[in-house]
């Protein structure tokens, strides 16, 4: 709970909803890991604030849950603009379209910095040439301080696209906890999971199953690798954990082709770093991507990376070093790369190492967390209080 007599500035972060999701997961670990002598931290989430704020190890950290309803979010400015004027926030740092809008209210209720992050796509804006979504952007940045992209993609889009000057427009890279997320030695089994490491190559993918994460696309690129090598029949087996619509679809795919048996499908797990810990490749189908943290949670763990070529994943999985990228909606491409590291496992695991690597020089934990603290600084601080 935040305390009257606490000096430190209070950063209010507000997102659409407070469950699992990558984006999520970086708030968790920007709070987790910035030093409690600087910032105080408060959650908003426009809709609702799940379990997942256990993930949350700091006892000063308050949530709030405006459980808005469908449509525009007009209606709750009121709410939100007194709220603001009683907790009297430094910073606040909205993510991602749907809490843009957050601005205004912070903007009227004198808020003296209003950030704004760019985290990634989604289906109804694929490629970023959507003008509608542009022109929202575009109408909302007069009451945005400084915008925050994670990807060189995303920068390029706000700064080409919608227009934001450069100087308004930050890229700070994603950084991954590599020491809850490290290579298992020797390999690890999953805990309930049917296959056997010692018999088996298993290639997995983690995170919400919904349509712009496209996991039907891998289940259909696992049943062509099989047609195409279809030796690997006693080997080669999927592991697809996570939840949401297209979970269902992904194993009647499996079923129909005839191998059920050969993939995994759990449902959401709590204990991602011992499954990624279980795998010995890691698959990200994805359609449109920010930067994606359990990409570099993958790398992290030391396993080789296949990707979608999309939105910031070229920026994380060097072609063919720490990984192989793929076009998106192309399972015959990803079919082949799965087959390739399946029946060459030394590259396979020169790749995982080469991505552990990247991990601890380029995206860990620290350096996210000091470019994050040192916007806050510099916006804060040139900001007349």
């Amino acid at each position: 709970m935040i305390q009257a007599s606490d000096t430190r500035p209070l950063v209010i972060h507000v997102l659409y909803r407070f469950d699992v999701g990558g984006l999520e997961n970086g708030v968790v670990n920007l709070i987790n890991h910035m030093p409690m002598d600087s910032y105080r931290h408060a959650i908003m989430a426009l809709t609702e604030i799940t379990d997942f704020r256990k993930r949350i190890k700091r006892d000063d950290v308050q949530f709030i849950s405006l459980r808005k309803s469908a449509g525009h979010l007009f209606s709750l400015y009121p709410r939100i603009f007194r709220i603001f004027r009683e907790l009297k926030p430094a910073i606040v740092h909205s993510r991602n379209l749907a809490a843009l809008e957050v601005a205004v209210p912070a903007w009227a209720a004198g808020v003296p910095v209003r950030i704004h992050g760019e985290h990634g796509r989604d289906v109804g804006d694929l490629d970023g040439s959507n003008r509608k979504y542009q022109w929202v952007r575009r109408a909302y940045n007069p009451f945005v301080s400084h915008w925050i992209a994670l990807s060189r993609d995303l920068e390029g889009y706000l700064t080409d696209r919608v227009g934001i000057v450069p100087r308004k427009v930050t890229q700070i890279y994603n950084g991954v906890d590599a020491e809850r997320f490290h290579p298992a030695v020797p390999p690890a089994p999953i805990f309930g999971c049917p296959f056997n490491r010692r018999e088996h190559w298993l290639v997995g993918t983690v995170g919400r199953m919904q349509t712009v994460k496209d996991q039907t696309m891998l289940a259909r690129a696992f049943i062509r690798a099989l047609e195409l090598a279809p030796e690997l029949k006693s080997k080669l087996r999927l592991v697809m954990v996570g939840d949401g619509p297209l979970r269902a679809e992904a194993q009647a795919l499996l079923d129909s082709a005839g191998i059920a048996d050969l993939g995994w499908l759990p449902g959401e797990r709590h204990d991602v770093p011992d499954i990624l810990r279980g795998l010995d490749c890691f698959v990200l189908p994805s359609l449109a991507e920010g930067i994606s943290n359990t990409i570099l949670e993958a790398m992290a763990s030391g396993l080789p990376v296949i990707a979608t070529r999309v939105g910031g994943n070229p920026e994380l999985v060097t072609e063919g070093r720490s990984g192989k990228l793929v076009p998106a909606s192309d399972p015959e491409a990803m079919a082949r790369a799965i087959i390739d590291y399946t029946v060459n496992p030394d590259q396979a695991r020169a790749a995982g190492q080469a991505g552990r690597a990247a991990v601890e020089h380029r995206f860990s934990m620290e350096a996210m967390m000091g470019a994050y603290r040192s916007l806050y600084d510099q916006l804060l601080f040139a900001t007349p209080q």
